[in-house]
């Protein structure tokens, strides 16, 4: 599967380490930065850029970390056709994935260590939508308001 990652300063870190861990399962990775650690940049400069390349479908799904997750998912979240959610939970990382289409996953770098992030980004990669209709029914009205 080919993966967009992005983080700020405070994500930086999982994210490096999400890159290896990707790779080694043999996904794809396009990393969107950051591409070192600046305590200066914005998380908007590289979650947009790779929300667009999730939407486009540049890339399958799409992570974003940031310092608590917040606002990589808010930014995120303003790209029409995106789905993100901080997830911290092994449940919601399937679920949203299974019952909203959920297309991109926010992590808190400061807050979600890299045993706990590996596992909610396999749940997030492994799971697939069902397409169930009252789920296609739930999406065509969250898709109504992008329009």
């Amino acid at each position: 599967m080919k993966i967009g990652l992005a983080a700020d300063h405070g994500g930086y870190e999982l994210k490096e380490f999400l890159k290896s861990f990707l790779i080694e399962k043999g996904h794809s990775v396009r990393d969107f930065g950051a591409f070192k650690l600046d305590k200066q940049d914005d998380y908007p400069d590289f979650v947009i850029p790779m929300a667009q390349a999730v939407v486009s479908q540049e890339v399958e799904r799409g992570i974003a970390v940031c310092g608590s997750g917040v606002g990589a998912s808010v930014a995120a979240n303003k790209v029409s056709g995106v789905r993100a959610a901080l997830i911290n939970d092994h449940f919601s990382a399937h679920q949203g994935v299974e019952d909203d289409d959920l297309n991109l996953l926010c992590l808190g770098g400061r807050v979600t260590g890299n045993m706990a992030a590996q596992e909610l980004v396999e749940a997030f990669l492994n799971a697939e939508f069902t397409g169930a209709e009252r789920h296609m029914r739930r999406l065509g009205k969250v898709k109504a308001i992008e329009k």
